[in-house]
Protein backbone atom coordinates (compact mmCIF):
# COMPACT_ATOMS: atom_id res chain seq x y z
CA UNK A 1 0.00 0.00 0.00
CA UNK A 2 1.38 3.44 -0.96
CA UNK A 3 2.02 6.08 1.68
CA UNK A 4 -0.80 8.57 2.25
CA UNK A 5 0.65 12.08 2.43
CA UNK A 6 -1.39 14.68 4.28
CA UNK A 7 -1.23 18.47 4.14
CA UNK A 8 -2.58 20.23 7.22
CA UNK A 9 -4.17 23.69 7.00
CA UNK A 10 -3.94 25.54 10.30
CA UNK A 11 -1.82 25.06 13.41
CA UNK A 12 -4.21 25.73 16.29
CA UNK A 13 -5.90 23.59 18.94
CA UNK A 14 -7.73 21.25 16.54
CA UNK A 15 -4.59 20.77 14.47
CA UNK A 16 -2.81 19.51 17.59
CA UNK A 17 -5.59 16.95 18.17
CA UNK A 18 -5.38 15.78 14.57
CA UNK A 19 -1.60 15.44 14.73
CA UNK A 20 -1.92 13.29 17.86
CA UNK A 21 -4.31 11.04 15.93
CA UNK A 22 -2.26 10.89 12.71
CA UNK A 23 0.73 9.59 14.68
CA UNK A 24 -1.38 6.69 15.97
CA UNK A 25 -2.86 5.43 12.69
CA UNK A 26 -2.20 1.72 12.22
CA UNK A 27 -2.36 -0.47 9.12
CA UNK A 28 -1.96 2.51 6.76
CA UNK A 29 1.34 4.25 6.01
CA UNK A 30 0.61 7.92 6.75
CA UNK A 31 2.81 10.99 6.78
CA UNK A 32 1.80 14.58 7.54
CA UNK A 33 4.11 16.00 4.93
CA UNK A 34 3.18 19.70 4.92
CA UNK A 35 1.43 22.38 6.94
CA UNK A 36 0.17 25.80 5.89
CA UNK A 37 -0.74 28.76 8.08
CA UNK A 38 -0.12 32.48 8.33
CA UNK A 39 2.13 33.86 11.02
CA UNK A 40 5.32 32.60 12.59
CA UNK A 41 3.72 29.99 14.86
CA UNK A 42 3.48 27.52 11.97
CA UNK A 43 7.28 27.19 11.86
CA UNK A 44 7.44 26.11 15.50
CA UNK A 45 4.44 23.81 14.95
CA UNK A 46 6.15 22.09 12.03
CA UNK A 47 9.40 21.73 13.93
CA UNK A 48 7.62 20.25 16.96
CA UNK A 49 5.76 17.69 14.84
CA UNK A 50 8.60 16.96 12.39
CA UNK A 51 6.59 18.17 9.39
CA UNK A 52 9.06 18.62 6.52
CA UNK A 53 7.36 21.36 4.45
CA UNK A 54 5.90 24.65 5.62
CA UNK A 55 3.73 26.90 3.44
CA UNK A 56 2.50 30.38 4.23
CA UNK A 57 -0.58 30.12 2.01
CA UNK A 58 -3.32 27.63 1.28
CA UNK A 59 -2.74 28.02 -2.47
CA UNK A 60 0.86 26.85 -2.09
CA UNK A 61 -0.18 23.81 -0.09
CA UNK A 62 -2.83 22.53 -2.53
CA UNK A 63 -0.34 23.04 -5.40
CA UNK A 64 1.92 20.45 -3.76
CA UNK A 65 1.58 17.45 -6.08
CA UNK A 66 2.90 15.00 -3.50
CA UNK A 67 -0.11 15.48 -1.19
CA UNK A 68 -3.03 13.06 -1.28
CA UNK A 69 -5.20 14.53 1.49
CA UNK A 70 -5.80 18.08 2.71
CA UNK A 71 -6.95 18.41 6.33
CA UNK A 72 -8.73 21.75 6.87
CA UNK A 73 -8.52 23.02 10.46
CA UNK A 74 -9.26 26.71 9.90
CA UNK A 75 -11.96 29.13 11.10
CA UNK A 76 -15.42 28.19 9.72
CA UNK A 77 -15.76 31.12 7.33
CA UNK A 78 -12.94 29.65 5.18
CA UNK A 79 -14.23 26.08 4.95
CA UNK A 80 -16.45 25.98 1.85
CA UNK A 81 -13.99 27.79 -0.43
CA UNK A 82 -11.07 25.66 0.76
CA UNK A 83 -13.00 22.39 0.36
CA UNK A 84 -13.79 23.10 -3.29
CA UNK A 85 -10.33 24.42 -4.15
CA UNK A 86 -8.55 21.45 -2.57
CA UNK A 87 -10.77 18.86 -4.23
CA UNK A 88 -10.46 20.56 -7.61
CA UNK A 89 -6.69 20.36 -7.08
CA UNK A 90 -7.06 16.59 -6.89
CA UNK A 91 -6.94 16.10 -3.12
CA UNK A 92 -9.17 14.14 -0.78
CA UNK A 93 -10.43 16.50 1.91
CA UNK A 94 -10.93 16.26 5.65
CA UNK A 95 -12.76 19.32 6.98
CA UNK A 96 -13.45 20.29 10.56
CA UNK A 97 -16.93 21.33 11.59
CA UNK A 98 -18.99 23.16 10.59
CA UNK A 99 -19.32 22.28 6.91
CA UNK A 100 -20.77 25.68 6.02
CA UNK A 101 -22.47 28.74 7.48
CA UNK A 102 -23.63 32.26 6.75
CA UNK A 103 -20.80 34.74 7.23
CA UNK A 104 -22.25 37.82 5.53
CA UNK A 105 -22.43 39.37 2.10
CA UNK A 106 -21.70 42.80 0.72
CA UNK A 107 -24.39 45.22 1.80
CA UNK A 108 -25.33 43.38 5.02
CA UNK A 109 -25.94 45.66 7.96
CA UNK A 110 -23.39 45.03 10.70
CA UNK A 111 -23.19 43.11 12.92
CA UNK A 112 -24.96 40.54 10.79
CA UNK A 113 -26.14 38.35 13.67
CA UNK A 114 -28.39 41.18 14.84
CA UNK A 115 -29.59 42.44 11.48
CA UNK A 116 -29.72 39.75 8.77
CA UNK A 117 -32.97 37.73 9.04
CA UNK A 118 -32.34 34.08 9.90
CA UNK A 119 -34.79 32.97 7.19
CA UNK A 120 -32.54 34.69 4.64
CA UNK A 121 -29.46 33.13 6.23
CA UNK A 122 -31.07 29.69 5.94
CA UNK A 123 -31.88 30.26 2.26
CA UNK A 124 -28.36 31.44 1.44
CA UNK A 125 -26.68 28.64 3.42
CA UNK A 126 -28.70 26.03 1.54
CA UNK A 127 -27.70 27.66 -1.76
CA UNK A 128 -24.02 27.65 -0.77
CA UNK A 129 -24.14 24.05 0.44
CA UNK A 130 -25.82 22.96 -2.79
CA UNK A 131 -23.05 24.64 -4.81
CA UNK A 132 -20.36 23.11 -2.61
CA UNK A 133 -21.91 19.65 -2.76
CA UNK A 134 -22.20 19.84 -6.55
CA UNK A 135 -18.54 20.86 -6.82
CA UNK A 136 -17.52 17.97 -4.56
CA UNK A 137 -19.55 15.47 -6.54
CA UNK A 138 -17.93 16.59 -9.81
CA UNK A 139 -14.60 15.32 -8.50
CA UNK A 140 -13.62 11.71 -7.87
CA UNK A 141 -12.23 12.58 -4.44
CA UNK A 142 -13.47 11.83 -0.94
CA UNK A 143 -15.01 14.38 1.38
CA UNK A 144 -14.53 13.41 5.04
CA UNK A 145 -16.41 15.41 7.67
CA UNK A 146 -14.39 15.63 10.90
CA UNK A 147 -17.23 14.95 13.33
CA UNK A 148 -15.47 13.15 16.16
CA UNK A 149 -18.68 12.35 18.10
CA UNK A 150 -19.63 9.77 15.47
CA UNK A 151 -16.47 7.88 16.43
CA UNK A 152 -16.55 8.34 20.22
CA UNK A 153 -16.62 4.86 21.85
CA UNK A 154 -19.74 5.68 23.89
CA UNK A 155 -21.57 6.57 20.67
CA UNK A 156 -20.24 3.62 18.63
CA UNK A 157 -21.40 1.24 21.39
CA UNK A 158 -24.82 2.93 21.29
CA UNK A 159 -24.82 2.23 17.55
CA UNK A 160 -23.97 -1.43 18.13
CA UNK A 161 -26.85 -1.84 20.58
CA UNK A 162 -29.36 -0.09 18.30
CA UNK A 163 -28.34 -2.32 15.39
CA UNK A 164 -28.68 -5.45 17.54
CA UNK A 165 -32.02 -4.61 19.16
CA UNK A 166 -33.64 -2.77 16.23
CA UNK A 167 -35.59 -0.84 18.87
CA UNK A 168 -37.36 2.39 17.94
CA UNK A 169 -35.58 5.52 19.19
CA UNK A 170 -38.32 7.61 20.81
CA UNK A 171 -36.32 10.55 22.12
CA UNK A 172 -32.72 11.73 22.22
CA UNK A 173 -31.18 14.54 24.25
CA UNK A 174 -27.73 15.86 23.39
CA UNK A 175 -25.49 18.56 24.82
CA UNK A 176 -22.11 20.17 24.42
CA UNK A 177 -21.48 23.05 26.78
CA UNK A 178 -18.64 24.73 28.63
CA UNK A 179 -17.63 28.09 30.11
CA UNK A 180 -17.05 29.82 26.78
CA UNK A 181 -14.48 30.01 24.03
CA UNK A 182 -11.25 31.94 24.54
CA UNK A 183 -11.10 32.67 20.78
CA UNK A 184 -12.06 36.25 19.93
CA UNK A 185 -13.72 35.20 16.67
CA UNK A 186 -16.23 33.05 18.59
CA UNK A 187 -18.07 36.24 19.57
CA UNK A 188 -18.83 37.25 15.97
CA UNK A 189 -21.36 35.72 13.59
CA UNK A 190 -19.30 36.79 10.57
CA UNK A 191 -16.45 34.52 11.72
CA UNK A 192 -18.28 31.51 13.17
CA UNK A 193 -21.67 31.44 11.42
CA UNK A 194 -23.51 31.53 14.75
CA UNK A 195 -22.98 31.11 18.45
CA UNK A 196 -22.97 28.23 20.90
CA UNK A 197 -25.61 26.28 19.00
CA UNK A 198 -23.46 25.87 15.90
CA UNK A 199 -20.00 26.14 17.46
CA UNK A 200 -20.67 23.39 20.00
CA UNK A 201 -24.23 22.18 19.42
CA UNK A 202 -23.34 20.89 15.96
CA UNK A 203 -21.59 17.93 17.64
CA UNK A 204 -24.59 16.46 19.50
CA UNK A 205 -26.82 17.43 16.57
CA UNK A 206 -24.70 15.38 14.16
CA UNK A 207 -24.74 12.51 16.65
CA UNK A 208 -28.53 12.40 17.01
CA UNK A 209 -29.01 12.68 13.24
CA UNK A 210 -26.54 9.84 12.73
CA UNK A 211 -28.13 7.60 15.38
CA UNK A 212 -31.56 8.11 13.83
CA UNK A 213 -30.22 6.95 10.46
CA UNK A 214 -28.61 3.92 12.12
CA UNK A 215 -32.04 3.04 13.51
CA UNK A 216 -33.72 3.61 10.15
CA UNK A 217 -31.30 1.29 8.37
CA UNK A 218 -31.58 -1.39 11.06
CA UNK A 219 -35.38 -1.37 10.84
CA UNK A 220 -35.65 -0.97 7.06
CA UNK A 221 -37.33 2.42 7.40
CA UNK A 222 -36.85 5.87 5.87
CA UNK A 223 -36.69 8.64 8.44
CA UNK A 224 -35.97 12.33 7.93
CA UNK A 225 -36.19 15.54 9.94
CA UNK A 226 -39.71 16.87 9.36
CA UNK A 227 -39.62 20.10 11.40
CA UNK A 228 -37.52 22.12 13.82
CA UNK A 229 -38.23 24.47 16.73
CA UNK A 230 -35.63 26.52 18.56
CA UNK A 231 -34.78 29.12 21.15
CA UNK A 232 -31.61 31.16 21.72
CA UNK A 233 -30.48 33.87 24.10
CA UNK A 234 -27.66 35.78 25.76
CA UNK A 235 -28.00 34.72 29.37
CA UNK A 236 -24.64 36.26 30.41
CA UNK A 237 -25.44 39.69 28.96
CA UNK A 238 -26.36 41.16 32.34
CA UNK A 239 -23.22 40.07 34.17
CA UNK A 240 -20.99 42.73 35.68
CA UNK A 241 -17.27 42.60 34.73
CA UNK A 242 -16.35 41.20 38.14
CA UNK A 243 -18.87 38.40 37.60
CA UNK A 244 -17.04 37.18 34.49
CA UNK A 245 -14.02 35.72 36.23
CA UNK A 246 -14.75 32.19 35.07
CA UNK A 247 -17.21 32.69 32.20
CA UNK A 248 -15.39 33.51 28.96
CA UNK A 249 -18.41 34.13 26.74
CA UNK A 250 -18.72 37.77 25.68
CA UNK A 251 -20.78 37.65 22.48
CA UNK A 252 -21.10 40.52 20.04
CA UNK A 253 -23.97 39.22 17.87
CA UNK A 254 -24.20 35.49 18.63
CA UNK A 255 -26.00 33.47 21.30
CA UNK A 256 -24.38 32.00 24.40
CA UNK A 257 -27.41 29.76 25.09
CA UNK A 258 -29.27 27.76 22.48
CA UNK A 259 -31.59 24.81 22.07
CA UNK A 260 -33.36 23.17 19.16
CA UNK A 261 -35.78 20.29 18.90
CA UNK A 262 -36.04 18.19 15.75
CA UNK A 263 -39.22 16.26 15.05
CA UNK A 264 -38.63 13.29 12.76
CA UNK A 265 -40.97 11.95 10.11
CA UNK A 266 -41.85 9.00 12.38
CA UNK A 267 -43.08 11.42 15.08
CA UNK A 268 -40.09 10.94 17.40
CA UNK A 269 -37.99 13.78 18.83
CA UNK A 270 -34.44 14.92 19.58
CA UNK A 271 -33.42 17.98 21.59
CA UNK A 272 -29.97 19.57 21.45
CA UNK A 273 -28.70 22.12 23.96
CA UNK A 274 -25.50 24.15 24.03
CA UNK A 275 -24.35 26.89 26.37
CA UNK A 276 -21.28 29.04 27.01
CA UNK A 277 -21.90 29.46 30.73
CA UNK A 278 -21.50 25.90 32.06
CA UNK A 279 -18.58 25.50 34.44
CA UNK A 280 -16.80 22.35 35.56
CA UNK A 281 -15.36 21.31 32.20
CA UNK A 282 -16.86 20.34 28.85
CA UNK A 283 -20.18 18.46 28.87
CA UNK A 284 -20.43 16.05 25.92
CA UNK A 285 -23.55 13.93 26.44
CA UNK A 286 -26.12 11.95 24.44
CA UNK A 287 -29.13 10.28 26.06
CA UNK A 288 -31.08 7.84 23.89
CA UNK A 289 -34.47 6.50 24.99
CA UNK A 290 -35.79 3.58 22.94
CA UNK A 291 -38.79 1.24 22.94
CA UNK A 292 -36.60 -1.30 24.71
CA UNK A 293 -34.29 0.66 27.00
CA UNK A 294 -32.15 3.71 27.72
CA UNK A 295 -28.56 4.54 26.74
CA UNK A 296 -26.50 7.31 28.35
CA UNK A 297 -23.35 8.18 26.39
CA UNK A 298 -21.29 10.22 28.85
CA UNK A 299 -18.37 11.17 26.63
CA UNK A 300 -17.30 13.84 29.13
CA UNK A 301 -17.53 14.09 32.03
CA UNK A 302 -17.27 10.42 32.90
CA UNK A 303 -16.13 8.59 36.00
CA UNK A 304 -13.17 6.61 34.66
CA UNK A 305 -11.14 8.43 37.29
CA UNK A 306 -12.43 10.77 39.98
CA UNK A 307 -9.93 12.87 41.88
CA UNK A 308 -10.11 14.93 45.06
CA UNK A 309 -7.01 17.07 45.58
CA UNK A 310 -6.15 20.07 47.76
CA UNK A 311 -3.01 21.59 46.19
CA UNK A 312 -3.37 23.51 42.93
CA UNK A 313 0.38 24.17 42.88
CA UNK A 314 1.37 20.50 43.01
CA UNK A 315 -0.96 19.77 40.05
CA UNK A 316 0.51 22.46 37.80
CA UNK A 317 1.90 19.94 35.29
CA UNK A 318 -1.08 17.54 35.42
CA UNK A 319 -3.81 17.67 32.75
CA UNK A 320 -7.27 17.01 34.19
CA UNK A 321 -9.71 17.79 31.38
CA UNK A 322 -10.55 20.61 28.98
CA UNK A 323 -12.08 23.86 30.28
CA UNK A 324 -11.82 23.29 34.03
CA UNK A 325 -10.84 26.47 35.89
CA UNK A 326 -9.14 24.60 38.73
CA UNK A 327 -7.74 21.15 39.47
CA UNK A 328 -8.54 20.87 43.17
CA UNK A 329 -11.68 19.51 44.80
CA UNK A 330 -13.59 16.70 43.12
CA UNK A 331 -12.67 16.33 39.44
CA UNK A 332 -13.68 13.98 36.65
CA UNK A 333 -10.32 13.22 35.07
CA UNK A 334 -10.55 12.47 31.35
CA UNK A 335 -8.34 9.52 30.47
CA UNK A 336 -7.06 9.14 26.89
CA UNK A 337 -9.12 12.18 25.89
CA UNK A 338 -8.39 11.86 22.17
CA UNK A 339 -9.69 8.25 22.26
CA UNK A 340 -12.65 9.02 24.51
CA UNK A 341 -13.83 11.78 22.19
CA UNK A 342 -13.25 9.80 19.00
CA UNK A 343 -10.39 11.72 17.40
CA UNK A 344 -8.18 8.64 17.00
CA UNK A 345 -10.96 6.55 15.47
CA UNK A 346 -12.02 9.41 13.19
CA UNK A 347 -8.57 9.85 11.65
CA UNK A 348 -8.12 6.07 11.43
CA UNK A 349 -11.34 5.80 9.41
CA UNK A 350 -10.34 8.69 7.15
CA UNK A 351 -6.91 7.26 6.38
CA UNK A 352 -8.40 3.85 5.59
CA UNK A 353 -10.87 5.61 3.27
CA UNK A 354 -8.06 7.49 1.52
CA UNK A 355 -6.17 4.22 1.06
CA UNK A 356 -9.12 2.14 -0.19
CA UNK A 357 -11.58 4.63 -1.68
CA UNK A 358 -14.51 3.67 0.56
CA UNK A 359 -16.81 6.29 2.05
CA UNK A 360 -16.29 7.45 5.67
CA UNK A 361 -18.81 7.01 8.47
CA UNK A 362 -18.94 10.80 8.82
CA UNK A 363 -19.72 11.93 5.30
CA UNK A 364 -21.05 14.75 3.15
CA UNK A 365 -24.70 13.87 3.79
CA UNK A 366 -24.25 14.21 7.55
CA UNK A 367 -22.31 17.47 7.16
CA UNK A 368 -25.08 18.94 4.98
CA UNK A 369 -27.98 17.81 7.16
CA UNK A 370 -26.35 19.11 10.35
CA UNK A 371 -26.05 22.66 8.99
CA UNK A 372 -29.51 22.53 7.43
CA UNK A 373 -31.16 21.60 10.73
CA UNK A 374 -28.97 24.00 12.71
CA UNK A 375 -29.96 26.99 10.61
CA UNK A 376 -33.59 25.90 10.63
CA UNK A 377 -33.26 26.10 14.42
CA UNK A 378 -31.98 29.67 14.21
CA UNK A 379 -34.82 30.58 11.86
CA UNK A 380 -37.40 28.98 14.16
CA UNK A 381 -35.97 30.74 17.22
CA UNK A 382 -36.03 34.17 15.61
CA UNK A 383 -39.61 33.86 14.35
CA UNK A 384 -40.93 31.95 17.35
CA UNK A 385 -42.51 29.19 15.29
CA UNK A 386 -41.99 25.68 13.96
CA UNK A 387 -40.04 25.52 10.69
CA UNK A 388 -41.20 22.68 8.44
CA UNK A 389 -38.47 21.16 6.26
Amino acid sequence: MDRIRVGLVGCGFVSELHMYAFRRVYGVDVEVAAVAARGDRVVAFARHHNIPRVYRSFAELIADRDLDVVDICTPPNLHAEMIVAAMQAGKHVICEKPFAGYFGREGDQQPIGKHVPKALMYERVIEEMDRTRAAIERTDKLFMYAEDWIYAPAVTKTVEIIKATKDKILFMKGEESHSGSHAAHAAQWAMTGGGSLIRMGCHPLSAVLYLKQVEAKARGERIRVASVTGDVGNVTAGLKPEERSYIKANPVDVEDWGTLTATFSDGTKATVFSGDMIMGGVRNLIETYTSGGSLFANITPNNHLMSYQTSEEKLASVYITEKVDRKTGWQYVCLEEEWTRGYLQEIQDFMECAATGRQPLSDLALAYETIKVNYAGYWAAEEGRRVVL
